[in-house]
């Protein structure tokens, strides 16, 4: 028994002194692989796609740190929509665990871009270069000649040229495309420490994908530990059928013309083609391990031996704990009910949101330091200083500040003609001007509208200072 949970104190990818295993994947084949492929190009022409889609103006997909905009599906955000942005995230992460407690890691296996640029793009060219599992261990204890040079230059050539595009890519998001455009025209030496940054992402992408590799799931991803805490007998997750597999005699190698049921024997026949597959190196008939990214290449290996040897396929299969030990089916579980009812009020929360944002976000605040000034016909006057963000790609014109809930002036130091351009920030100074016997107390809060023509566009509120005493 030790040595059979001997799995369970280390992970695949190191032998017992923690010295590096390196992992040689069979090559896949199979209907899951194929139905993760189309999954994967699809996902990749979105990715590289989505920085260079615009909608009314904006870019698709932007994360712009340095500069806090973001647009996500050609929506904008500023920093005042923060707190739309945050409720999005968490309606993400609320929908990963959702998913995760309901069907295990299938986030990494089919839609993280770490699965698919290390298994559809960058293994592959592997296997194109190199060959598959047999030939890949061979050249790797091959000495250094002639073609293993050239198969590794090869290899390493293009693993850099594909990380220097996404790199690139990378950099689109952070800085938008048309700027990542205008940069590469000009040329590095006009832009340097963006050229700096750029090859920098080229070395970090490299380094993930060249060496790094599966241990970015296995020891670097906190999301394989976070599944141990979410999984539960309940979950459907690629899973060996142990039942079957073992049976009375446990597993055995396949002969020809034996009566495997009689024998009482298990349909495993121990041919070590799902370690052999598996892209992380562990063996799938050990049970759930943080390790396993739910990839399915074990489900294909299995199948196509079981057809082989004419026995049933699903020997590994997506099925939960509960459905290989009782036979039960899937059931919405009350711990499902009640993730999917967070994210409902989530979701509800952020359409609520989105519908009252506005397309204008406006900011009055008093000049620090400032105190009322008395003006002729028992007239108080404040100065203020006013921020105007335009979250649209249209220009608003002719910008007029109106009082909403007090009779007085509004007065911009800038007369006329204030615009706000689409994506900008305006700002200035005005001073509002209101007679005492409007005032109620020393400090008035003043509703305002910001009109564009006539257009309401705006409301916003500040406090306004006067007198302790109006007579």
């Amino acid at each position: 028994m030790e040595n059979k949970e001997k799995f369970r104190d280390k992970i695949a990818t190191a032998d017992d002194a923690g010295k590096r295993l390196w992992v040689f994947p069979k090559k896949p084949s199979g209907r899951f692989y194929e139905y993760r492929k189309y999954v994967s190009y699809v996902l990749l022409i979105l990715l590289f796609a989505a920085p260079f889609v615009k909608i009314n103006g904006n870019q698709f997909l932007m994360f712009n740190i340095l500069e806090r905009r973001f647009n996500i599906f050609g929506f904008p955000f500023w920093p005042q929509d923060f707190h739309i942005f945050v409720i999005m995230m968490v309606i993400g992460v609320v929908f990963i665990i959702l998913f995760t407690v309901a069907f295990g890691r299938i986030f990494c296996g089919w839609l993280c871009p770490q699965t698919i640029f290390m298994e559809m793009v960058f293994r592959r060219i592997e296997y194109w270069i190199e060959g598959d599992r047999g030939k890949q261990i061979r050249l790797d204890k091959q000495k250094w000649d002639a073609e293993k040079i050239r198969k590794r230059s090869l290899k390493w050539f293009v693993f850099f040229v594909i990380s220097f595009l996404i790199a690139n890519v990378f950099l689109a998001y952070l800085i938008g495309s048309d700027r990542l455009i205008q940069y590469v025209t000009a040329g590095p030496l006009n832009h340097l420490s963006t050229f700096v940054s750029l090859i920098i992402f080229t070395a970090v992408f490299y380094f993930v994908f060249a060496w790094f590799r599966e241990q970015v799931c296995v020891i670097a991803c906190p999301y394989g530990r976070l599944q141990g805490v979410l999984l539960d007998n309940k979950s459907i997750v690629v899973a060996y059928d142990h039942k079957r597999g073992e049976k009375e005699e446990g597993r055995a190698k396949f002969k020809k013309n034996e009566d495997r049921e009689a024998s009482g024997k298990g349909d495993c026949i121990d041919c070590f083609q799902c370690v052999q597959v598996c892209p992380t190196g562990i063996d799938i008939r050990n049970g759930t391990q943080l390790e396993c990214i739910n990839c399915t290449a074990c489900i294909d290996a299995c199948d196509n031996m079981m057809e082989a040897v004419d026995l049933p396929k699903g020997l590994i299969r997506y099925a939960s704990e509960e459905n290989i030990e009782k036979k039960a089916k899937f059931k919405f579980t009350p711990r499902l009910k009640g993730y999917s009812i967070v994210l409902g009020i989530l979701t509800a929360v952020l359409v609520g949101m989105l519908f009252v944002r506005s397309e204008v976000e406006a900011r009055i605040l008093r000049l620090p330091g400032q105190l009322y000034e008395r003006k002729a016909d028992n007239i108080v006057s404040n100065v203020f200083t006013y921020k105007l963000v335009n979250k649209t790609t249209a220009d608003f014109e002719d910008i007029e500040f109106r009082l909403l809930s007090h009779q007085g002036e509004i007065k911009p130091v800038k007369q006329s003609n204030i615009m706000v351009r689409g994506q900008e920030l305006t700002e200035g100074t005005l001073f509002i001007e209101i007679n005492t016997a409007a005032l109620e107390d020393e400090k008035q809060k003043l509703k305002i509208g910001i009109y564009s023509g006539d257009r309401l566009i705006e409301t916003t509120s500040t406090m306004f200072m006067g007198p302790r005493s109006f007579n």
